[in-house]
């Protein structure tokens, strides 16, 4: 009930903005339009602090949105949103407590030397805790905000009510399946002993990979709304910023090798890029893992098509490149058929940034805007509107989120050769057939 009163207020308080900014356009004679009267930075400012302070699967949208939408997004909201990755509310203390006994018993204290009660983190599902167990292991506690997981459906259902009067769910779009999705992820990210076992996966297979580092599971602690884990030290990975421009260079290089073994070798894919589940050494160079919630196995067929389309775009072929795009429902083929130029300007565009067997520059994004211009256009037909397969927004996801911070780096990377030297050591997934 105070999560839907919460909503309520929400609405309550986008209305009344809507209602001063209408007044002050109309007395100014600017022409009226229902996005512009949404998109105030009051409102926006509204929905960002209400969001924070329900936590859970409605304050991960708005990470989701802010991250993959930054160079399409008003750039007032797309700064206001962007808040959303670093912005939650703690638990008080006394409800901490209620949970730890919840889970661990009315003397959880007794297992350790020492608990921080005040989080060293805090995110939309949960909060991070240091800690030291008797035997000497220094811990790092996720704990689940209490209700989180009862939420998650009514959550998503009502921010994507609020999307689509903001005009970024528009109805022309079938997005059941989407929504659907979203709220399996979600409830996936709420089991904690799942993100266990996917962080040990993890662990598994970058054993004896230089330059990354993932936490070791503590099993005996670990509950379906507590993840303990062997605490590891770290920086902000935007720390790197300052880094040389070597450094800099090399990891980025590191975390796109890494996002090509998930797609193509391991099958299995962490799909939350966001810059808070990375952490940097300066002494070492390392790159801490965090946050296993949203990984995912990856569709065979969605892996294999990407492996096709690469494939194409390393040989320069603009036709097996749509070919395979559409194959893959990447692209709907109505869209190649009624703006064949425009489409094949993309490609080219694409094409064109992967000739090159030199460092691409991530902080060079002249390209997108040209892409963008490009898309836009043939946006404006609805008869083109449709979704992606899902498993390939997750895969997207991870991809776009990860060349964000390449660009947050000014990092310079031969991605040609990267991508060269993962296909060639890897091999198409094999594909169940009925």
């Amino acid at each position: 009930m105070a999560r839907i009163g919460t909503f309520g207020r929400l609405v309550g308080g986008v209305a009344g903005g809507m209602a001063a900014e209408g007044a002050r356009r109309l007395t100014s004679g600017q022409p009226l339009s229902a996005r512009d009267l949404i998109l105030t930075p009051g409102n926006v400012q509204r929905m960002t602090d209400r969001l924070a302070h329900l936590r859970g699967a409605a304050m991960k949208m708005g990470q989701m949105i802010s991250l993959d939408s930054g160079d399409f997004l008003p750039p007032e909201l797309a700064k206001i949103l962007a808040t959303l990755r670093d912005q939650a509310n703690f638990m008080p203390t006394k409800q901490l407590d209620q949970v730890l006994k919840a889970e661990w018993g009315n003397d959880w204290r007794k297992q350790f030397r020492w608990f921080n009660p005040r989080p060293i983190a805090a995110a939309s599902i949960g909060q991070v805790h240091k800690a030291l167990t008797r035997d000497g292991q220094e811990l790092a506690i996720k704990v689940q905000y209490p209700g989180v997981a009862k939420s998650i459906n009514s959550d998503v259902d009502n921010v994507m009510t609020l999307l689509k009067v903001a005009g970024f769910a528009p109805p022309e779009l079938e997005i059941d399946k989407l929504l659907v999705a979203a709220k399996k992820q979600l409830h996936e990210e709420a089991d904690y002993h799942r993100e266990g076992e996917q962080m040990s996966l993890f662990k598994r297979q970058l054993n004896g990979v230089p330059g990354f580092v993932v936490p070791q599971l503590h099993e005996g602690l670990t509950r379906g709304s507590i993840l303990a884990m062997s605490f590891e030290d770290g920086v902000s990975i935007e720390e790197l910023e300052n880094e040389p421009n070597e450094r800099r260079d090399e990891v980025t290089a590191r975390l796109m090798r890494l996002v090509a073994r998930e797609l193509f070798d391991f099958g299995v894919m962490q799909t939350d890029p966001n810059f808070a589940n990375f952490r940097y050494r300066r002494e070492t160079g390392e790159i801490v893992l965090l946050d296993f919630g949203a990984c995912r196995a990856v569709d065979p067929t969605v892996a294999n098509g990407y492996r096709t389309m690469l494939n194409a775009g390393l040989k320069g072929d603009r036709d097996a490149v749509l070919s395979s795009a559409i194959e893959a429902g990447f692209m709907a083929p109505i869209v190649a058929e009624k703006y064949p130029d425009r489409v094949n300007r993309m490609i080219d565009i694409i094409l064109g940034e992967m000739s090159q067997d030199a460092p691409f520059d991530f902080g060079d994004r002249a390209f997108v805007p040209l892409l963008r211009d490009e898309g836009m256009a043939i946006a404006q037909d609805k008869e083109t509107w449709t979704l992606p397969p899902i498993e390939t927004l997750f895969v997207q996801r991870k991809v776009s989120g990860t060349a964000l911070l390449g660009a947050r780096l000014q990092a310079k990377v031969n991605v040609r050769r990267m991508i060269e030297e993962v296909l060639s050591d890897t091999q198409p997934f094999p594909v169940k057939t009925d």
